[in-house]
């Protein structure tokens, strides 16, 4: 591993904004499950970015919505450490991050404790379906975590993925909020799906298409 990622390891043990857990021998999720208002400080809608890679998404969305709190979550520390440096940088009281595997969520957040989720590029997974983040195992432990009527967020470079997302919305009886299946064809973008990536920018370099679907919980 190289040093300067050895060293963002070892940093973000230090970062205020970061919560990092070792599922196996782990600080007591109880320190934060159902206890997040207390630790930003007030009673603002929790919003959270899944595999959120250096934060991107979850920064700018802060910026834009400063009453609302967002958490950033990624295994990767070296990732994480970018986001969480940039945030106290620039003051973004409103950001946090999380370090652990999402398989293991619900064991950091209390039933009804999330409003809402941004999924922004994950990997597709294509060998192993059960692993998607839109899987069925990993909507119904959003479900435990997200208040009634929740909207999940998806934005893909993944045409495979896309398509197993909607068909998974149709089998689980699911709202769909918006359907997108080319966001730039559209004339104006809508609010937060301008919001660019380093990987949604490789992506349209490459001639990607990126799509969009949300949806309630």
């Amino acid at each position: 591993m190289a040093k300067n990622k050895l060293q963002r390891y070892e940093d973000i043990k230090y970062l205020d904004n970061v919560i990092e857990m070792d599922e196996h021998n782990f600080t007591e999720p109880g320190e934060v499950r159902g206890r997040w208002s207390l630790y930003f400080g007030n009673d603002n809608p929790i919003v959270l970015e899944l595999a959120c890679g250096k934060g991107e998404y979850t920064r700018e969305l802060a910026k834009r919505n400063p009453g609302r709190n967002y958490i950033g979550i990624d295994r990767k520390g070296d990732r994480i450490w970018k986001g969480a440096v940039d945030s106290l940088e620039n003051e973004l009281d409103n950001v946090r991050f999380l370090r652990i595997h999402i398989d293991h969520i619900t064991s950091y957040f209390a039933p009804s404790e999330v409003d809402e989720i941004w999924i922004t590029f994950p990997d597709p997974q294509m060998k192993k379906e059960r692993k998607r983040l839109t899987s069925p195992m990993f909507i119904d432990r959003y479900r435990q975590i997200m208040k009634p009527g929740g909207i999940i967020h998806l934005k893909t470079d993944s045409h495979v993925l896309y398509e197993y997302t909607s068909e998974i919305i149709r089998e689980l009886n699911l709202e769909i909020i918006r359907v997108i299946p080319d966001i730039y064809r559209l004339d104006r973008l809508p609010d937060d799906l301008d919001i660019r990536t380093y990987y949604e920018e490789s992506h349209l370099k490459s001639g990607k298409t990126i799509r969009y679907i949300s949806f309630a919980v």
